[in-house]
C-alpha cells in the first residue's frame, strides 16, 4: 500500500521522531548532539519551528514542535540533510543514517501537548540512560533540563509548558517536575505513538468502549487527536489538495488566455514569448500579465515561467496601470 502523504498545516503541533538505519547509532559523541541541537536552534532563530520537547537519544531523536513560516518538510530537510552531511564527514562514512524518512505526528494541543513533553523527555529515564529524576534532571539531551533551567537554551519555548503549572516561574516548576514524575508508572505509551484508531482513542480498552457503545470514530495514522480533530484535518487536507489539482489544471488556461491574446493583438506566440520590445509585443504581454495574474489569479511566478521573463518584472506588468483591453477578454 503507498504511503500516505504527510499532513502539515501553518502553526499545527507534531510529534517527530527519527531513527537511525538498522538502528545505527546517530548520536556517537557530543560533537554530534551539539550540530543536531545548533541546527534545531537556527530553525527556531528563523521562526521556521517552535520547539517544545525533545530528546536525542542513541539511535534515535524525538521532537515536539509546532510549525512556523515554512512547512515541516522543509524544516526537516535542512535539519537532517545537514546534519548527516556534517556527521558522514565527522566519521568517515557514507551512505544513508536514516532509517526511511522521518514520522510525524500531527497532533491535537489539548491535551497531547503536554502528555507528549511527558513522554518525550521520559526517554532517557525508560532507556536507562538516566537514573531516576534526578538523573534526568542532569541529562543536557533533552527539553527536561531546560524547562527545570539546569541548563539555558534560549531557543527552546519553555514559557508555554510552564504556563499550565501558574504564573509564578518556581511554582510552575515544581508542578512540571511533578507531573513528569507521575508519568514514569506509565510505561510506553502506545495511545502516543501507535497507529490510527489505538492512537486517537487513547488505546484498546477505549476503542473496545466505543465499539460496544455503537460509536463510530474517525481515525487516521497522521494524527493524534479526537475523533472531531482528526475529520477537521482531513477535511482541510482533501480541501488543499482539490485545490492544488485546480492549479495544476490552470494551466491549461494560460494557454488559452496566450491564444486569445495572440490572435486579437495580431503576434506570434514566439514573439509573446520572446524579449522583443516591438509596442505590440509589449502591450500583448502586459495584457497577459494583468490578465493572468490580476484577473484569473496566477502567481507572478506561474506567468513568467510562460513568458521566460522573470517573476519581478511579471508583477510590475501587472500592477502598471491596467490597460483598457483587459475588460474585452473578460
Amino acid at each position: 500500500m503507498p504511503r500516505q502523504p504527510r499532513l502539515d498545516a501553518p502553526g499545527a503541533l507534531h510529534h517527530v521522531m527519527g531513527r537511525g538505519i538498522e538502528n545505527t547509532i546517530i548520536f556517537r559523541r557530543e560533537e554530534d548532539r551539539v550540530d543536531f541541537v545548533q541546527r534545531m536552534a537556527g530553525l527556531c532563530d528563523e521562526g521556521a519551528l517552535n520547539v517544545y520537547a525533545w530528546a536525542l537519544m542513541p539511535n534515535h531523536f524525538h521532537l515536539l514542535v509546532r510549525t512556523g513560516n515554512q512547512p515541516l518538510s522543509s524544516s526537516m530537510k535542512k535539519l537532517l540533510t545537514g546534519y548527516v552531511v556534517n556527521f558522514n564527514r565527522r566519521h568517515k562514512r557514507f551512505g544513508h543514517l536514516f532509517q526511511n524518512r522521518y514520522k510525524s505526528i500531527i497532533c491535537e494541543e489539548d491535551p497531547y501537548l503536554m502528555e507528549l513533553t511527558r513522554y518525550i523527555h521520559l526517554n532517557p529515564l525508560r532507556a536507562e540512560i538516566a537514573d531516576g529524576m534526578s538523573g534526568l534532571k542532569e541529562y543536557v539531551w533533552t527539553g527536561h533540563s531546560v524547562i527545570l533551567g539546569n541548563i539555558e537554551r534560549e531557543w527552546q519555548d519553555t514559557q508555554t509548558v510552564l504556563n499550565y503549572f501558574g504564573k509564578r516561574r518556581e511554582k510552575a516548576v515544581v508542578g512540571y517536575e511533578s507531573f513528569v514524575r507521575e508519568g514514569i508508572s506509565h510505561g510506553k505509551r502506545l495511545d502516543l505513538v501507535g497507529g490510527g484508531l489505538i492512537r486517537s482513542q487513547g488505546g484498546w480498552s477505549q476503542v473496545l468502549s466505543l465499539r460496544q457503545k455503537g460509536i463510530k470514530s474517525v481515525s487516521d495514522d497522521r494524527i493524534l487527536g479526537s475523533s472531531d480533530f482528526t475529520e477537521r484535518l482531513l477535511r482541510e487536507a482533501e480541501k488543499k489538495d482539490r485545490q492544488t489539482l485546480r492549479l495544476r489544471a490552470k494551466v491549461r488556461d494560460l494557454e488559452l488566455l496566450a491564444e486569445e491574446i495572440i490572435k486579437r493583438e495580431g503576434i506570434k506566440e514566439s514573439e509573446l514569448r520572446s524579449g522583443s520590445r516591438k509596442p505590440e509585443v509589449l502591450r500583448a504581454r502586459t495584457l497577459f500579465c494583468q490578465i493572468g495574474v490580476k484577473k484569473m489569479g496566477y502567481y507572478g511566478a506561474e506567468a513568467a515561467r510562460y513568458l521566460g521573463m522573470t517573476t519581478s518584472a511579471v508583477n510590475r506588468r501587472a500592477n502598471s496601470n491596467e490597460l483598457p483591453e483587459v475588460a474585452d477578454y473578460l
